[in-house]
């Protein structure tokens, strides 16, 4: 079992930055490929970015792309997103997840074989 726990979201304007933080705990979180997803007011959940166990490996959705990196510090059993350049479509809720499976990681994959946090909420204003 891995609780994960989210932190880091909230009000920012358009065009600012934000890093979120998800904590880990339980078993062994160097074991895990960790990743971040979200989910927007109406809108199934989607893919944002994911970091193999190490941290060599990462990829992320085209909608981010350029503007996200996702880190992860074993020693701390902690995963980040940092963003930059907000836009008010990067609202939602961001979950962190645990997976057994790096690429591709899903959402299906997530829950069929991993774990989800339970989401930290950003708002991007105009």
């Amino acid at each position: 079992q891995v609780q994960l726990v989210e932190s880091g979201g909230g009000l920012v304007q358009a065009g600012g930055s934000l890093r979120l933080s998800c904590a880990a705990s339980g078993r062994s979180f160097s074991s895990y490929a960790m990743g971040w997803f979200r989910q927007a007011p109406g809108k199934e959940r989607e893919f944002v970015a994911a970091i193999s166990t190490s941290g060599a490996g990462t990829y992320y959705a085209d909608s981010v792309k350029g503007r996200s990196t996702i880190s992860r510090d074993n020693a701390k059993d902690t995963v980040y997103l940092q963003m930059i350049s907000l836009k008010t479509q990067d609202t939602a809720v961001y979950y962190c997840a645990a997976s057994t499976f790096f690429s591709p990681m899903t959402v299906a994959t997530v829950t069929a074989g991993g774990y989800w946090g339970q989401g930290t909420q950003v708002i991007v204003s105009s």
